[in-house]
């Protein structure tokens, strides 16, 4: 990131909660406010007009709710990065918002300052959850998954055997040269699987897979 200040949007609908964000960040000399939403369609209006840096977004909207703002953006393919600003959150929520693309969860709660230093880390291309940095979504979902109580079904979405092998490597952030290393693979044939476990899975990425692999109890803690 080079100096240029840090364009945002502030998505909320409440007009004083908002108009004292504003405010706020209007005193930090790196930051710059481009635009306002009142509620979900206004908050995906303003990111495709203005293509921010980052978009606040309160995780209540009305009309649409902030998890659709995510999904609904998803599909722009566009740079801004996500903060999702709510009162409460539960973990499943927590997944659900990192899956549909989210970079940041704030309480509305905390300190200014800590929200500042949150939007800095997650331009800088980190994520934050909560009051820290991370640096491993993936790591950090699943220990969140571990310690959560309810046990789900597993479901093995038609793997095999190998494929939930390779499902695990891709978790622990083994490359493929490396996951050919360990089960004595070519890499031509670790591409092919792995193609073959995002059609299933139908996720796009490495680190979807990862986040859908955790959440869905596909690998053991």
């Amino acid at each position: 990131m080079d100096s240029k200040r840090i364009r945002l949007v502030i998505a909320d609908d409440h007009t004083i909660f908002r108009d004292g964000l504003h405010r706020l960040i209007d005193l930090e000399e790196e930051f710059e406010v481009v635009g306002q939403a009142a509620d979900g369609a206004e908050a995906i209006a303003a990111v495709r007009q203005h293509q921010p840096d980052i978009l606040l977004l309160d995780l209540a909207m009305p009309k649409m709710p902030g998890m659709e703002v995510l999904r609904e953006l998803g599909q722009d393919q566009l740079s801004t990065r996500t903060i999702l600003l709510t009162a409460a959150i539960e973990r499943r929520q927590i997944i659900e918002a990192l899956q549909l693309g989210a970079h940041g969860i704030v309480m509305k709660m905390s300190e200014t300052q800590l929200l500042f230093k949150a939007i800095r880390t997650v331009v800088a291309g980190l994520y934050w959850v909560g009051l820290e940095p991370i640096a491993d979504v993936a790591a950090y979902l699943r220990e969140q998954d571990r310690l959560q109580a309810p046990i789900r079904a597993r479901s093995s979405f038609g793997l095999t055997r190998r494929e939930t092998e390779i499902l695990g490597t891709i978790v622990a952030g083994l490359s493929n040269k490396e996951i050919a290393l360990k089960f004595t693979l070519s890499e031509d044939t670790v591409k092919h699987h792995l193609t073959n476990i995002f059609d299933k899975v139908r996720v796009s990425s490495r680190l979807e897979l990862a986040l859908f692999a955790i959440n869905n109890r596909l690998i053991e803690s």
